[in-house]
């Protein structure tokens, strides 16, 4: 895993959480969760997906299946075993596959701001593919400042937006970006849900545009024992937006978990 960028905090013998971040994002993505590690005593593991940022790019498009192996791989290259995992957006569409693909690495799921992929509708697959064209037609910084008005909450500041745009615009680039985009619109995991038995926690954002919390609650229903938590005031980066009620949810769902 030496050509995927990651960055760690805490303990390096500490339980591991990675984080896999959202389609037009990168591992920067997570900074406000470190407060998780210390109050946790976990080691919080974030990377740049491949063919995002840092890291390099795949030889060919690695589909869904392709990105979840790589998170197994980084989990094998940093755990002894079993890790938590927390995937925003499209990484917890990866974060999903993985948990299919690979439930012995993956001791707890956490599905924010997410979906069962783009693939339950043509029209959604087509509007995910789109998304790429976008990208080309309006340039990195067009496409950056255009795409955050809608990833946060209609309160969210100036401030917040611009901080969007700005990881956005070095975090993602093509071919790689109609590859992730690909992925989403090929996936459909809402027949899969019932396989999955890790201790799940769904969250999402109140006035989430993108993934609303109806979809949230669906894929929560579709999962045995899944809890699901929204964060008040917040959009479709609730972890970004409200950093420190989106800790507390995810706290306390791992806590509960240790006893």
């Amino acid at each position: 895993m030496s050509n995927v960028f990651r960055w760690s905090y805490g303990a390096h013998d500490a339980p591991v959480l990675v984080c896999l971040h959202g389609i037009g994002s990168c591992a920067d993505a997570f900074l406000d969760q470190r407060p998780l590690a210390e109050r946790l005593g976990m080691r919080l593991v974030a990377w740049d997906a491949p063919g995002y940022r840092y890291s390099a790019d795949p030889d060919a498009a690695p589909g869904i299946d392709g990105w979840a192996d790589a998170a197994a791989a980084l989990i094998e290259s940093v755990s002894d075993g079993p890790a938590a995992v927390l995937g925003v957006s499209w990484g917890g569409v990866t974060a999903t596959r993985l948990v299919l693909r690979r439930p012995d690495l993956v001791s707890a799921l956490i599905l924010a701001d997410s979906s069962a992929g783009a693939g339950t509708k043509p029209e959604q697959a087509a509007a995910m593919r789109a998304r790429a064209v976008d990208f080309v037609d309006l340039g990195p910084e067009g496409f950056a400042a255009a795409r955050a008005q809608r990833l946060v909450s209609p309160d969210a500041g100036d401030e917040m937006r611009a901080h969007v745009a700005e990881m956005m615009v070095p975090s993602i680039r093509m071919p790689c970006y109609q590859w992730a985009c690909d992925s989403m619109a090929e996936s459909n995991h809402y027949p899969e849900l019932e396989r999955i038995t890790a201790p799940t926690l769904v969250v999402v954002g109140e006035h989430d545009e993108v993934t609303p919390p109806r979809t949230s609650q669906r894929l929560a229903e579709g999962i045995a024992g899944a809890r699901y938590v929204e964060i008040p005031g917040a959009g479709h980066l609730a972890n970004q937006e409200r950093p420190e009620v989106f800790n507390d949810a995810i706290a306390d769902f791992l806590e509960s978990l240790t006893g």
